[in-house]
């Protein structure tokens, strides 16, 4: 990763301070931090927040909270508008301290949509303010992780993948393509991902799939786009994987379901 840019925030009369940022297709911010707390929301269509190896995907029902000083990444596959809020670590009793996911009801994107008035009267700023912390409520869902290979024949393979998720090419293919043996490919994997190659692609298939399905694309499609020959094989693959069904991992509900 390259050095990240630290991206600070001129303070505001309370605690807060609301930014909105129009993202056009596949925009990406480079790995940036913020002195203050963060509260990414997409105002319209379907955000991604990478940290690290970890990935998230907003729909406008949900938001993410990045503890100031988290070296993070956002962008979007569709058009998208990015409402940060930005929380002065010094007047905020917030204290979590890793990236958390937090539910978006419509008393709390009313009260963001109120707070980016520039017309707003200080006490009427602070007295928002105060509800806008007591609404920001955690929600169970775990993002995915795809780690990044180190090793160049590896990385290769990977980036094969990550361009195509439904890149139908075996492991003997990859390795064949690589110069390497089927076997050293699934050493080398495994040593550089913690995961074998059938589980890293199914995890990259997945994070590609949750932006369509946020989107509102019908699971047969999605499926089919990510690679899977059926919407049941893409359902079997996602609970095993995540431990819940698409549309419960979305809105949050860390039990088991239909989509």
């Amino acid at each position: 990763m390259t050095d990240a840019v630290v991206g600070a925030v001129p303070a505001g009369v309370g605690a807060i301070v609301v930014g909105n940022f129009p993202l056009a297709s596949g925009q990406w911010f480079v790995p940036h931090s913020h002195p203050q707390h963060q509260l990414a929301w997409a105002r319209r269509g379907v955000l991604g927040v990478a940290v690290g190896d970890a990935y998230w995907v907003l729909p406008r029902t949900r938001a993410l909270w990045l503890p100031a000083g988290v070296v993070h990444r956002t962008g979007a596959t569709r058009d998208a508008v990015l409402c940060s809020l930005y929380f002065e670590p010094d007047r905020c009793d917030q204290d979590w301290s890793e990236p958390t996911p937090v539910g978006v009801d419509g008393l709390l994107a009313h009260l963001i949509t109120y707070l980016s008035r520039e017309n707003l009267h200080d006490d009427a700023r602070l007295r928002a303010e105060a509800v806008v912390l007591d609404l920001l409520l955690p929600l169970p869902a775990t993002p995915i992780e795809v780690p990044n290979p180190a090793d160049d024949r590896v990385r290769a393979v990977a980036d094969a993948l990550l361009a195509n998720p439904a890149y139908p090419r075996s492991l003997e293919a990859h390795a064949r393509a690589v110069g390497v043996s089927r076997r050293t490919l699934t050493r080398l994997f495994v040593h550089d991902t913690g995961v074998n190659f059938d589980r890293w692609r199914t995890r990259v298939r997945l994070r590609a799939a949750l932006p369509l399905l946020a989107e509102g694309q019908p699971v047969s499609r999605v499926a089919h786009t990510v690679g899977y020959a059926t919407p049941s094989a893409f359902l079997a693959a996602f609970r095993r994987t995540v431990g819940t069904s698409p549309g419960r991992y979305l809105s949050g509900d860390a039990s088991d379901g239909s989509v």
